[in-house]
């Protein structure tokens, strides 16, 4: 069925339902699988249902149902497919957490925490949605949370509260607690990233010398690529994450090209990340390993279990799966962290994780779709950076985990354990979440007609 009814206020706007019945019924049974995933793993496992099922339901279902209704009288406009596919995701990997939980020696409770995380995560959602309701407001301050981002990126650099697991520094721990900046970074840069690259789009649109049919930068403007390449640099070489690094700076040059329309800065950006990245493979040892772990796995057994034992457990799995509860999915170093992806390719088979993969990409092209609707420049630059974040990281853990890639350090949204990722990126779904309502309202109710013609990029007529 169509998103949108007649034109209503003018035959330049439509009007679009807001359709939150659909989003309550995609709601329930998107949560369905989740819990689902967790009875089949008792059924498989001990052959009877969860003692604690009903607890487990009232929780869960009431904390989708929660947030719906805040979504329901908040945002009332808010693309409807979004919290499905998120609440589907989260579910996921809330079964999954609970089922190598049950792996013995020793039971663990893993899981509850994930849903504790989850809820504060959800708290946070619905904050942004009550507190933040128009987005135009976090373009007030793109200096300030530049540096705010680029000092919470660095931050485990710092002595005393760095903290390094994993072979990469990228944790900070105070009073026992450990936290990933990284994460709420990821938020603040992108906002700065949107606010200053609209206010000077112009400036940084304008052409220098042309080298090989391409006009590239004036000299002057080069600047801010140069700070995020920097940074970027000292995460890859002195935090030891790639993926981070990938992360960050593939989300400067997504957006600088969107803001500015010229392939002069993804191709000079493409050129300084390559250059960056074999010098830290050829002087660094972390980077090396991974290359080496990618190509040829087998040339060190040791070093490189994480990632055969994801291999095997592919294999075992095979297109079906072993089902829930019957594969051996705690065989494969951080299962539950890194690896989550492996877990669910044996136990879910491949066909289940190419599932997942499109429900991501369901949830990435309503981001994008966000993006374009936007009736704001800042909007639009906005909701793109966010939905590139969610593109990027799945493209480069999922490729890790599967070797089409070297393996990053990356998170896999809403399915990894940490609360870090789990709490940042309901926070980014909550902004996508207001975007996505002051795009689809009545155009006349989002902006008076003086505020709407300062906008360059904002279209008359809003598409699907």
């Amino acid at each position: 069925m169509s998103d949108q009814v007649q034109p209503a206020l003018s035959d330049e706007v439509i009007v679009y339902r807001k359709r939150r019945g659909v989003e309550l019924l995609l709601l329930l049974l998107a949560q369905s699988f989740g819990f689902a995933g967790y009875v089949i793993t008792d059924l498989n496992l001990y052959g009877e249902l969860p003692s604690n099922i009903i607890l487990v339901a009232a929780v869960w279902y009431g904390m989708g149902i929660a947030v719906h209704l805040v979504v329901r009288f908040i945002l009332p406009y808010a693309d409807p497919l979004i919290l499905p596919c998120v609440f589907l995701l989260n579910g996921l990997g809330l079964a999954m957490i609970y089922r190598i939980d049950q792996i013995p020696e020793p039971v663990r409770t893993d899981s509850s925490t994930q849903m504790i995380w989850t809820a504060l995560g959800l708290v946070l959602f619905c904050l942004v949605a009550v507190l933040l309701r128009d987005h135009r407001r976090l373009q007030r301050y793109p200096y300030l949370m530049f540096i705010g981002g680029l000092v919470l990126l660095l931050l485990p650099l710092a002595p005393f509260i760095g903290w390094k697991s994993g072979g990469a520094q990228i944790w900070i721990k105070v009073a026992g607690y450990s936290f990933q900046p990284a994460e709420v970074a990821k938020i603040m840069l992108a906002i700065a990233f949107a606010a200053y690259f609209y206010e000077k789009r112009e400036v940084l649109a304008l052409a220098g010398r042309r080298v090989l049919g391409i006009e590239l930068p004036r000299a002057r403007d080069l600047g801010p690529i140069m700070v995020m390449w920097l940074a970027c640099l000292a995460v890859m070489v002195f935090q030891n994450d790639l993926g981070t690094s990938l992360l960050f700076f593939g989300l400067f040059t997504v957006m600088i090209y969107i803001a500015t329309e010229r392939p002069a800065w993804p191709i000079l950006a493409g050129i300084l990340f390559v250059g960056a990245a074999l010098a830290a493979y050829k002087f660094t040892n972390h980077v090396g390993r991974r290359v080496s772990a990618w190509l040829d796995p087998f040339s060190d057994y040791d070093k490189n279990l994480q990632i055969i034992s994801a291999q095997f457990g592919f294999a075992w799995g095979g297109l079906f799966g072993r089902g829930w509860g019957l594969g051996r999915p705690g065989l494969t170093p951080l299962a539950k962290s890194d690896m989550i992806a492996a877990a669910l390719g044996e136990e879910i088979g491949v066909l289940g994780l190419m599932a997942i993969i499109m429900i991501y990409g369901l949830l990435i092209a309503r981001g994008f779709k966000t993006a374009l609707t936007a009736p704001d420049g800042f909007g639009k630059l906005l909701a793109a950076g966010l939905s590139f974040t969610f593109a990027l990281q799945v493209f480069a853990i999922i490729g890790g985990v599967t070797r089409l890639l070297p393996l990053t350090g990356l998170t896999t949204p809403f399915m990894s354990q940490g609360g870090s990722s789990m709490v940042a990126n309901w926070i980014i779904v909550g902004i996508l979440m207001v975007i996505s309502h002051r795009a689809r309202m009545p155009q006349a109710a989002t902006a008076a007609p003086q505020e709407m013609s300062a906008l360059d990029d904002a279209t008359a007529v809003i598409s699907r």
